[in-house]
């Protein structure tokens, strides 16, 4: 071998691998000291992309999964303020039946009436000051329950339904009126003293007052329910609400409504005197067309309930035993939603699991190999470095030639 004082290979050749091994050196202390496998992207494009996509869909599932559980606290308050309702139409049993007896003098009744009166009254401030969040419980619109898989999202509507004394003991205050197919252009149903027509995409005008929206999805189940969402939202809404319903519709001053899948609840405001009328295909309201009335009676408000006469109290009675039902009835229904957003929830975090541990086989370092890899590539550097040293000292050996 010549020897050669221009260049030295030997040199530049552990140079070169000092280098790399440097470089691994330093990925494998980055990866000791943030104890993740990917700390940039060219350590793994594709696994961090794999890996980030998995952050998301844990990101918006915890959040779900949070969201889920604010619902199941707000169903929790309103059946804790229907028990407290329940507790109180069993005390308005006990001063109807003593009212009912013809030992009890009118003027006695009257102290019993007094009473019931409060429990009525304690009703009605259950129903209209219980919240959550600071927003009321107990309305007549539903809470649409947001959950999210990153692109991939839903809802979970739960309906608390509105509480209160005139309600539950003012008689026929409600009515049903449910849908089996899409109204129709021009189709009119009338709730108290106001008709709402729905119209299709083309011919809905924003500012039309009354005017209610046919949704347009190609699901006709999923059609349906938002044109009913819509039909709510009108009878339930202000001045300038949107596109779902025209900007002058104003709250309907005879009844509220709710929706229960592909039929509304109509219940009369205290003052309302809500009679319903149909139009268009709505009109017939017999089964085959786009709507039926399952209860025909045109309903009022209901005549107040007292217990000052024996007559009254024997009315009261089986009044407050229906409210009762309905109470029971109601709490039910949270009790339902409570379980399907629980279950819910159950389902959330279980997929929030399951995708940590698949996060966490791309993106964690595996100790044992990197702590092995901090050993390997230890000893390569001081190797290297003393491999350079060497292969600089070799070219001084040209010096004892000129001796």
């Amino acid at each position: 071998m010549s020897l050669s004082i221009l260049n030295n290979p030997a040199s530049l050749v552990a140079q070169n691998e000092l280098s790399i091994t440097s470089n691994r050196l330093q990925s494998t202390l980055f990866q000791l000291s943030s104890g993740s496998r990917i700390n940039s992207g060219a350590d793994d494009a594709a696994g961090l992309a794999i890996a980030d996509g998995l952050q998301a869909n844990i990101t918006a599932l915890t959040q779900s999964a949070r969201n889920a559980n604010d619902g199941v606290g707000q169903l929790q308050v309103a059946d804790g303020a229907l028990a407290q309702v329940t507790t109180l139409l069993d005390r308005a049993v006990t001063l109807a039946t003593e009212s009912a007896n013809g030992t009890v003098s009118n003027s006695q009744r009257t102290a019993l009436d007094t009473e019931f009166t409060a429990i009525k009254a304690e009703i009605d401030r259950i129903g209209s000051t219980t919240t959550y969040n600071g927003t009321q419980v107990f309305t007549v619109s539903p809470d649409n329950l947001f959950l999210s898989d990153s692109g991939i999202s839903s809802t979970i509507q739960v309906t608390t339904g509105t509480l209160s004394s005139a309600g539950l003991l003012g008689g026929a205050a409600s009515a049903t009126l449910a849908f089996n197919a899409l109204p129709a252009s021009g189709d009119t149903v009338t709730i108290g003293g106001t008709t709402y027509t729905f119209e299709t995409t083309a011919n809905f005008v924003g500012t039309t007052a009354n005017q209610v929206l046919i949704d347009g999805s190609a699901n006709p189940v999923t059609a349906l329910q938002n044109t009913l969402a819509n039909l709510v939202a009108a009878v339930n809404g202000g001045t300038g609400a949107g596109t779902l319903y025209g900007a002058g519709t104003v709250a309907n001053a005879d009844a509220s409504a709710s929706q229960n899948g592909t039929s509304i609840q109509f219940q009369a405001t205290p003052a309302g005197n809500a009679l319903i009328a149909g139009g268009g295909t709505i009109a017939a309201a017999v089964t085959g067309t786009a709507a039926v009335f399952l209860d025909t009676t045109p309903f009022a408000a209901g005549s107040s309930t007292s217990l000052t006469t024996d007559t009254n109290a024997q009315a009261a009675l089986t009044a407050i035993n229906a409210a009762i039902k309905l109470v029971a009835a109601q709490r039910g229904q949270i009790g339902a939603g409570i379980n399907r957003l629980q279950s819910a929830s159950n389902v959330i975090n279980n997929q929030v699991q399951n995708l940590t541990t698949a996060e966490d086989g791309i993106r964690a370092a595996d100790i044992p190999s990197t702590v092995a890899n901090l050993t390997k590539y230890s000893i390569l550097e001081q190797t290297g470095i003393a491999a350079l040293a060497q292969a600089n000292q070799t070219q001084q050996l040209v010096l004892s030639l000129l001796h």
